[in-house]
């Protein structure tokens, strides 16, 4: 892929990187549409083990949606900026370097971890603008940071710096100026470095039991856990020949 957004394989990562520095890689449709082609190009890439979602320029992960073009299409199946209606089969992650705005914020908040830079900041800043949030933001957020905070968010539209964005929950680590990618990097590899299948079945076990009653949630669990034990049965005998003492290799 190429144009304004990025795909490349980097190690056990895909890295889509949305190219608009120019406009502070706010989306249009067009690069709604690369999005979604990335996405597909990801799924269908058996040995990429996680996607990092990442902006070009070192000014913007995203600002969300292009105000001057307003030409995203609002009934996309797959979501107005590109692939917040759908639900990655891996994990993602999402590198975030300066202004990451609007439907910007809802698209790091469609990554299961969010890593930024100290400089970075959050801000639902359609809020001045009447513009509703399209793409699972008012959904994503609550189950991130609580309701409290993610109705004050909503509701406000006020900036949150990165320290404070790490204090709520909303980013998972913060990191110097410049890191943002090597560290998601670094997490994808890790990630990678797990026995899949189990990982996998315990991510869709948190995300679709979410929001459950909770004696559907531990029967989605047992379910998805039984599907893989013979992982875990070749798991345990690696620990009990001796692999992992001592946390070795977490």
């Amino acid at each position: 892929m190429s144009g304004e957004v990025r795909y490349e394989r980097i190690g056990a990562a895909a890295v889509l990187t949305i190219e608009r520095p120019e406009r502070r890689n706010a989306v249009d449709s067009a690069t709604a549409e690369l999005l979604r082609r990335g996405f597909e190009d990801f799924e269908a890439d058996d040995d990429a083990r996680a996607l990092v979602l990442t902006g070009a320029g070192g000014v913007a992960f995203c600002a969300g949606a292009d105000l001057k073009a307003l030409d995203l299409d609002v009934d996309h199946p797959s979501g107005p900026m590109g692939t917040t209606l759908l639900t990655p089969s891996k994990p993602a992650i999402a590198a975030i370097d300066g202004w990451c705005l609007a439907g910007g914020v809802e698209l790091a908040l469609w990554c299961d971890l969010r890593i930024a830079t100290a400089g970075s900041t959050f801000g639902l800043f359609e809020r001045r603008w009447g513009v509703p949030l399209i793409d699972g933001g008012t959904q994503r957020l609550p189950r991130i940071v609580g309701m409290g905070r993610a109705l004050e968010l909503i509701l406000t539209g006020r900036p949150v710096d990165a320290e404070e964005a790490h204090r709520i929950g909303l980013v998972n680590e913060v990191v110097k100026p410049g890191a943002h990618l090597d560290r998601a990097l670094e997490l994808a590899e890790r990630i990678a470095s797990f026995p899949q299948e189990t990982m996998l079945a315990d991510r869709r076990a948190a995300i679709e039991g979410f929001g459950l009653p909770l004696a559907d949630g531990l029967a989605l669990e047992h379910r998805l856990g039984r599907e893989v034990l013979d992982v875990a049965v070749r798991g345990a005998a690696r620990f009990a020949s001796g692999e992992g003492r001592h946390g070795e290799g977490v």
